[in-house]
């Protein structure tokens, strides 16, 4: 009975020859896994890692561009909104420069036009003196031909005529040009 208890093995027993098996056989798929599958699964591993490497570089490189774009975007827009508000400001300030000198050219052609008037009212004025002076010196002559009942000659309506028109004061008679024009 001992002899057929010795002939079946036992899982706790120690056998050295598979063992050793065992370790060779272990040895050996270790080898193959590396050469066959640990090496083409590092290589992959680590062509992954540079691609996501280089994806996340080229991610940050982007941003970075992305993000000067924009720096850029809002310095044009600030300057573009400088020079709206300073084309807005040119043509306010040209505005208001044209109305000046619109307002000065009218003024001037007003002051124009009112010594223009002025020196017409004192022209007619002194047309009309005179027409008035002739009237007068016409009727003191035929004044004086009828209470003298004779012809004067020309020495003597001359005389006549400025010695009656000597206490006239023609100025009284003419408005003041000033006092029209207000």
């Amino acid at each position: 009975m001992f002899l057929a208890a010795a002939a079946k093995p036992s899982l706790i027993d120690i056998n050295f020859g598979l063992m050793f098996w065992t370790l060779v056989t272990f040895v050996l798929v270790l080898v193959i896994l590396k050469w066959k599958a640990f090496g083409p699964l590092q290589e992959m591993i680590d062509a992954r890692r540079k691609a996501i490497t280089a994806d996340l570089d080229a991610a940050e490189q982007a941003r970075t561009e992305a993000q000067a774009a924009l720096a850029e975007y809002r310095e044009q827009l600030a300057q573009a909104r400088k020079e709206a508000s300073k084309i807005v400001e040119d043509a306010r300030q040209a505005m208001d420069d044209k109305r000046r000198s619109d307002m000065a050219e009218i003024d001037a052609d007003k002051t124009r036009q009112l010594e223009r008037v002025k020196a017409e009212i004192a022209a007619e004025t002194r047309q009309a003196l005179t027409e008035i002076k002739q009237q007068v010196a016409d009727l003191t002559l035929a004044a004086t031909e009828k209470v003298l009942h004779a012809k004067l000659d020309q020495a003597e309506q001359k005389r006549l005529i400025e010695e009656a028109l000597a206490d006239v004061d023609f100025a009284e008679l003419a408005p003041d040009v000033k006092e029209q024009t207000r």
